[in-house]
């Protein structure tokens, strides 16, 4: 995967379809907030409510490309009074999470953050690389699920 190129766009340059595919794929689901599956309708809405997060101050969100070819969505949010750091994948490109995870840590430095946050669905292993450069790691219950949660200092 060190081979890779990675670009960063706007969701508004990334075909629907894509998400769709993506978001309503049962390997990614098992590690999303449960939701009904997406329909275009939904998708929609969805991708309307990304755009406005991105147009909020301290807040960035995109599409990624591999290889030009699309690999998933990352982003810095703004949820429950705190800015979260945002990374969903294509399966076949979690080996591409650490070097995603490190260019928005670097726009979080860019916007100004002192801290952000990760929430991870409990359904995700514990990664020893974010234990070791979190500032602290709790368990949180949000939207009915329980969560990982690493506060890391940028």
């Amino acid at each position: 995967m060190k081979n890779i190129e990675l670009k960063y766009i706007s969701l508004t340059k990334v075909d629907p379809s894509d998400f769709k595919a993506l978001l309503n794929k049962q390997k990614t689901r098992e590690h999303l907030v449960e939701h009904d599956l997406f329909d275009s309708k939904r998708l929609k809405s969805w991708i309307e409510e990304k755009l406005e997060m991105d147009r909020v101050k301290g807040c960035k969100v995109r599409g990624i490309l591999a290889n030009d070819i699309f690999a998933g969505w990352c982003g810095i949010q703004y949820l429950d009074e705190q800015y979260e750091i945002a990374i969903v994948l294509d399966p076949k490109y979690w080996g591409l999470g650490i070097r995603v995870f490190k260019d928005v840590m670097r726009w979080a430095k860019e916007l100004g953050h002192d801290v952000v946050f990760i929430h991870l669905l409990h359904t995700r292993p514990e990664y020893k690389f974010l234990r070791k450069v979190a500032q602290e790691v709790y368990y949180t219950n949000q939207l009915g699920s329980e969560f990982t949660t690493y506060k890391l200092n940028v």
